[in-house]
């Protein structure tokens, strides 16, 4: 037998544990997995060791996982063909002429480079080393133009085929096809959101963001041929999305087409290299191994902290202040932003929905001010796509958004992390303003599921 110890403890050790050893430096796959067994060790007893095998091996067989290294092969197909950087070429030509243009476009950019990557440190890194430059040559104004990176940069969390969704879909015992489609509307809106404010500041002081000189612009009919170079990875995503939407294939056939259809298009533009295919290889099997052992770490912590009533405990204390149910979601929701300041976006996955999700399910959304409120068997899709856009705001909160170091890792010397840190601000209030719409009006993600699934 283990020793005893009282949940609220045991909740202060466990968790008090994992972030000082995360501050020490240490990776939090072994962390939470090197933890759970601790504490699996010392509290438990031997019918508790079963946890281990119990929580890993259903990941180790879940179909829809496979869907994660595909798309991430997928993405880095055409990361290394050259195709990303041809897109923004022609988004950022098409909209030059206009005040903001460049921002705008790297928005746009980086809204479309989402449906391609499903992952947002690739789209960060990507935007900065191509847009970062382009802007600042141009005399934009640095914090514009970091904002915009980072803003466009963590649509790639919540617009479909976004990794985040499928993990999520897993844990929470959710449709994935049904949060790839919920998240297309909020996804919209905040790049919607994003480009307004840009355009916005720009035409009140257009020193912030000049349009491109007469000169750089290109014509109507220049626009058209340019256009010619994006149908092929346009019509891909279309191709992808469209099998998920209309449910002629699962989420993960939808990988494997797009898979080969990476490989295909990289053929068209003849950028299809044996080398290249090797590198976007290593990148998948690295990425794909980095996400499926935190899953085992982080799942095992978990396993254990609700064995020993860890959620009964949240789900009490939570409850006991008396805020009702919009006021727990909102003390979630801070937890996740405050969460996103040390972990990355698997870790709070991993920790947070398990303990979430049951709460959310059994608590009553009416609505607010008036407003219609979320039927029962429709809160764990809300409260799916809630949470996506919430990770957002989290990528971009100072002072350790994991967001603002990979775009400070390809920046220029000139733009310092306190540059990096005041750009994100005006981009989190519009994230919060995208949160609260997603709260308020439970349809902006509820309505296009219903349509398609009926």
């Amino acid at each position: 037998m283990g020793l005893e110890i009282d949940i609220a403890w045991l909740t202060f050790f466990m968790f008090g544990g994992l972030a000082m050893l995360l501050m020490a430096g240490l990776p939090l796959a072994f962390v939470t997995g090197g933890l759970g067994c601790i504490f699996l060790f010392v509290f438990g007893d031997l019918s508790a060791l079963n946890i281990l095998p119990s929580r890993i091996f259903p990941f180790m067989t879940d179909y829809q996982l496979s869907a994660i290294p595909l798309f991430i092969f997928m993405a880095a197909m055409l990361e290394r063909a050259g195709l990303i950087e041809e897109l923004f070429d022609v988004v950022y030509k098409l909209l030059g002429g206009l005040r903001g243009g460049l921002a705008s476009a790297t928005i746009i950019a980086s809204t479309i480079l989402a449906a391609m990557v499903g992952v947002i440190g690739a789209a960060e890194v990507t935007m900065g080393i191509l847009a970062l430059p382009a802007m600042l040559k141009r005399g934009y104004d640095p914090k514009l133009a970091c904002g915009s990176i980072l803003a466009g940069g963590t649509l790639g969390i919540l617009i479909p085929p976004s990794i985040l969704a499928i993990i999520f879909a897993v844990v929470a015992q959710q449709s994935v096809g049904e949060l790839f489609i919920g998240a297309v509307i909020p996804g919209l809106i905040l790049s919607g959101l994003y480009i307004f404010y840009v355009t916005a500041r720009c035409y009140i002081n257009p020193a912030m963001g000049p349009s491109l000189p007469l000169d750089e612009r290109v014509d109507l009919f220049g626009k058209l041929l340019l256009l010619k170079g994006i149908v092929a990875p346009m019509a891909l995503i279309v191709l992808v999305l469209g099998v998920i939407f209309t449910g002629v294939a699962t989420p993960v056939e939808a990988a494997g087409i797009g898979t080969f259809g990476a490989l295909f298009v990289s053929a068209m533009h003849r950028r299809l290299t044996w080398q290249g295919t090797r590198e976007a290889a290593v990148t998948t099997l690295k990425a794909s191994a980095m996400v499926l052992w935190i899953i085992f770490g982080a799942s095992i912590f978990v396993g254990f902290y609700i064995l020993q009533g860890g959620q009964q405990f949240v789900s009490e204390t939570l409850i006991g202040t008396g805020l009702g149910p919009y006021g727990i979601l909102l003390i979630m929701m801070i937890v996740l932003i405050i969460l996103g300041m040390f972990l990355d976006w698997v870790g709070i996955l991993l920790l947070a929905v398990p303990i979430f999700v049951p709460l959310m399910k059994s608590l009553s959304f009416d609505g607010l001010l008036g407003l219609p409120g979320v039927a029962p068997t429709d809160i764990p899709l809300w409260f799916g796509v809630v949470y996506m856009v919430n990770m957002q705001m989290s990528f971009l909160s100072p002072p350790f958004g994991y967001a603002l170091f990979y775009l400070k890792s390809v920046a220029p010397p000139e733009i310092t992390m306190g540059i990096i840190f005041r750009s994100a601000l005006p981009f989190l209030l519009i994230q919060a303003i995208g949160l609260a719409i997603c709260v308020l009006f439970p349809q902006t993600i509820l309505w296009l599921p219903k349509l398609v699934y009926g």
